[in-house]
């Protein structure tokens, strides 16, 4: 029997590891012990210099003091982690948690601090009346410079970096790198440009799930590999952050000289509990839609937090407006041949996603109105023609809400105003 991992299983694995905030401070920990080991190992021989020497008394205080500090800043670091958890799930997104937990400043600081603890601790047993770590005590309060150093950066990072518009800034950068390395991937292994190939000929078998959970990544250079292999077409009918059941539908295979085996077919295509945005660009909008949404809520009531998120909404889209984006994509093998058909969001989707819900939430406040208003205007302006027909229906929908909102006829064409800032900002001239 096979004990190698799967695919979809190492790409848990990678998931589960990213996210984790206990294995960064447990290899901290084993390199303090090894550091301190070696510390000691060094004072056996004539260094370090006299004039850092140190009495037992005084080393033994010293080190002790450091054990001591580095389990409250480990318990004041757990504590503002605490409070991000609250913020992040009552006013902006529990989405953002998956990527928060990855930050990798945070687990840096729980290592440095849970390794110099280690580091201490282990230095302590080698102290003795005529027998001083002196290297070590040296090292470890260089450590402690270095954890408060980092401390300090942390809570600058976190004091700066957890306002909403902050966040919308570096989730709306992560889907866009998401976006234009998915565009190089199609680019380099779509014939015909990435667009579809038409449907496939000959038996069709159907591929089920074992296991249910939301699709998070595929291997797709494995899965053309393996229609080649079999010369078949593989099909995949969901797109990347659908949710299947186990025993639905995953993948179909069309045609072919022999069958693929499902087993390894599916652990090419990784299922989780939620979505990842490694693959999954839209993951990035459906965050910033969330943060839009609950600034908009009756408990926060704060429209100014939307107008900014649609800033980087825009720049999202203006991003997946300028990307060829067909309806199925045709991932060929090494013969040019089409092997892998896959489900792409078409530009109707990301438009739908990114407007639909922050128009209906914010249908009553000017300042939302008239900001989507010059969001579109702005889109029909720098996006191709092929676009426009959405983006208009988008506009005709904002009209009917604006009209419906504002029965004042004065405060109507107040909202129906393209304005870059929402209220106060550059006027924009209805189309």
């Amino acid at each position: 029997m096979s004990i190698m991992m799967s695919w979809a299983s190492a790409f848990r694995l990678r998931q589960y590891v990213k996210a984790s905030l206990w294995i960064s401070p447990l290899l901290g920990l084993v390199l303090g012990v090894v550091l301190a080991e070696l510390a000691i190992t060094a004072d056996a021989t004539d260094w370090p210099p006299r004039g850092w020497r140190y009495s037992a008394t005084t080393a033994s205080g010293v080190l002790s003091s450091i054990v001591g500090s580095m389990i409250a800043l480990l318990g004041f670091v757990v504590t503002i982690g605490v409070l991000v958890i609250q913020q992040a799930t009552g006013t902006l997104s529990p989405r953002y948690m998956r990527l928060w937990y990855r930050d990798r400043l945070q687990k840096t600081v729980l290592a440095t601090f849970t390794g110099t603890f280690a580091f201490a601790f282990s230095l302590l047993r080698s102290i003795e009346s005529s027998s001083v770590p002196d290297l070590g005590v040296t090292v470890a309060g260089g450590a402690v410079a270095v954890s408060l150093l980092l401390l300090l950066v942390y809570l600058n990072r976190f004091t700066h970096n957890l306002r909403p518009v902050a966040i919308a800034d570096l989730v709306g950068r992560m889907g866009e790198d998401v976006l234009e390395r998915g565009a190089r991937t199609i680019r380099a292994s779509a014939p015909d440009r990435g667009e579809g190939a038409g449907s496939p000929s000959g038996r069709v078998t159907a591929v089920r799930a074992t296991r249910g959970g939301a699709i998070q990544a595929l291997d797709t250079a494995g899965l053309v590999t393996v229609a080649a292999r079999h010369d078949c077409v593989i099909s995949v009918p969901h797109m990347i952050g659908d949710y299947v059941h186990r025993g639905a539908l995953l993948v179909e295979v069309h045609g072919g000289t022999s069958l693929p085996d499902s087993r390894h077919v599916t652990g090419l295509i990784a299922l989780g509990p939620e979505r990842t945005i490694e693959q999954d660009p839209a993951f990035a909008l459906r965050v910033l839609v969330d943060i839009a949404i609950r600034a908009l809520s009756p408990a926060v009531n704060d429209p100014t937090t939307a107008v900014q998120v649609l800033n980087h909404t825009e720049s999202f889209l203006t991003v997946v407006g300028k990307l060829p984006l067909p309806g199925q994509y045709a991932l060929a093998g090494d013969d040019g041949r089409p092997r892998l058909l896959l489900r792409g969001r078409g530009w109707e989707d990301y438009l739908q996603l990114a407007v639909s819900e922050i128009r209906d939430y914010g249908a009553t406040s000017m300042q939302v109105c008239r900001r989507l208003r010059a969001l579109l205007d702005g889109l029909l302006d720098s996006l191709p023609p092929t676009h426009h027909p959405a983006i208009r229906a988008e506009l005709d929908l904002l009209r009917e809400s604006v009209e419906r909102a504002f029965p004042d006829a004065a405060r109507r064409s107040t909202a129906h105003t393209a304005d870059s800032q929402g209220v106060g900002g550059s006027f924009r001239p209805g189309r």
